[in-house]
């Protein structure tokens, strides 16, 4: 992953520069997210999808800088205080806090459309078909909205307050629906994207697919668990989900009910990634990583 943090944020750079009439006020808000850290998890896997699929990890670098600029948008929206109103992000002031709320509106709103902006040179650079184009973008646009991870914030903030009142079987199904949406949704697109940019067959798309909705949920579960166990120092942040009345894996199955599912689920991305063979080497040790990491 350091290879690859690497060679997207050198990508991300160049994105940033290449629009020489941003206002410069918009640019610092920006670079301040997009630049503040982060495990650049997405953008890799991108490439490791695409070379997986036969193409080169460098070809694929506009579209992995694009996921984690809809990443960071995302983030930038959700800490704000008709959000989740909080103060720190990976140790540091929030854009918020730094910017203001309506620069980092517009901030997000940047950084969102930029990602479409780079997702379509990528797919010229790389002269793909009008309809092989069509489908990163609209897989892209998928992951990202109303039917993905906006939809999933939508569901997170409706199912607040929600664990008193719900059954544990009816609770435990609220929040798979969220995070398959709220954390799952982007993660598959990323795979999706490599895939589709290196002209990979349904099977090799299904089976990546596959492998993001499993890990996709095993980091949504991760990160419950180090919400209540992890170093606030090394999060970055000073909240936490229990005070805030969340329903999360922690609240609803325990710590080691919740570490157990994680590694179950990581166990089936192990799965999906057999046909790949050793060209998933990296898949493979992500997978791993996700339950392992503490931040």
């Amino acid at each position: 992953m350091e290879k690859n943090t690497a060679m997207v944020d050198q990508a991300m750079e160049k994105l940033l520069a290449s629009t020489p009439d941003l206002p410069e006020s918009i640019r610092k808000a920006m670079r301040y997210s997009l630049f503040a850290g982060g495990k650049r998890l997405r953008p890799t896997l991108v490439l490791e999808a695409a070379e997986c699929c036969g193409l080169s990890a460098k070809k694929a670098l506009k579209t992995a800088a694009a996921l984690e600029m809809i990443h960071t948008y995302s983030l930038i929206h959700d800490d704000l205080p008709a959000m989740d109103d909080d103060d720190l992000r990976r140790g540091k002031p929030t854009n918020h806090k730094v910017f203001g709320e309506a620069m980092a509106i517009l901030a997000g709103d940047g950084l969102l459309t930029k990602a479409f902006e780079a997702a379509a040179e990528n797919a010229a650079d790389l002269k793909l078909k009008g309809k092989e184009t069509a489908e990163l973008i609209r897989l892209i646009a998928y992951g990202a909205g109303g039917e993905g991870m906006v939809g999933g914030q939508v569901a997170d903030l409706a199912a607040e307050g929600m664990s008193k009142k719900l059954s544990k079987a009816a609770a435990a199904k609220v929040l798979e629906a969220v995070h398959r949406r709220k954390t799952g949704a982007l993660i598959v697109a990323s795979l999706d994207a490599g895939a589709v940019m290196a002209g990979a067959s349904d099977a090799k798309r299904d089976a990546l697919r596959s492998y993001g909705e499993c890990i996709g949920l095993a980091f949504q579960i991760a990160d419950d668990v180090l919400d209540v166990v992890g170093d606030k120092k090394k999060l970055g942040k000073r909240g936490s989900d229990r005070e805030n009345d969340k329903l999360t894996y922690a609240s609803l199955y325990g710590v080691d009910g919740a570490r157990a599912k994680a590694r179950a689920l990581v166990e089936m991305a192990h799965a999906h990634l057999k046909s790949f063979g050793r060209k998933a080497e990296t898949l493979h040790e992500l997978a791993d990583y996700i339950i392992t990491r503490d931040k």
